[in-house]
């Protein structure tokens, strides 16, 4: 497992003031409602309406260096699906897309839980590799592959 550094030293919340998302006193109330709430600051900006959740993972693309992938027309295959249950999918909000050999790629709204990442490489004896999506865009996924099949 290893560890994520940021390529761009800035915090979330300066990168989405620098591209126009939001401006200062909305980053401000995100910051507030993040420590009464206990939430992360995307999720507090994603919540007050301030920024999109596309905004938010195009940001941690930049900040971190993980490919953004919107799931809505990319295709799974079925076997693809088998190497992860939908109960752990849905814990950390995540799909499987597709393998090569011992390498699984992970679509994640938040692809810097480690304990995630760590969980499915024991599960699955694969090494992972991570691209960003939205919570939204894993869900629906989540939703179309899985639940369909019930």
């Amino acid at each position: 497992m290893e560890d994520y550094k940021r390529i761009n030293k800035k915090f979330l919340g300066e990168l989405l003031v620098e591209r126009g998302v939001v401006n200062k006193v909305q980053l401000e109330e995100a910051i507030k409602y993040q420590s009464e709430k206990g939430v992360l600051i995307g999720e507090a900006l994603i919540l007050l309406k301030y920024a999109s959740e596309e905004d938010i993972a195009q940001a941690l693309t930049s900040q971190y260096g993980f490919p953004y992938l919107p799931l809505s027309n990319y295709e799974i295959e079925e076997e693809v699906l088998s190497f992860i249950p939908v109960d752990l999918c849905e814990k950390f909000c995540l799909v499987p897309i597709d393998k090569i050999g011992a390498s699984l790629t992970l679509a994640m709204a938040n692809p810097l839980v480690s304990e995630a990442i760590e969980e499915i490489e024991e599960l699955t004896k694969c090494s992972v590799q991570t691209f960003v999506s939205t919570s939204t865009d894993v869900r629906n996924t989540i939703d179309r592959y899985y639940r369909a099949k019930r």
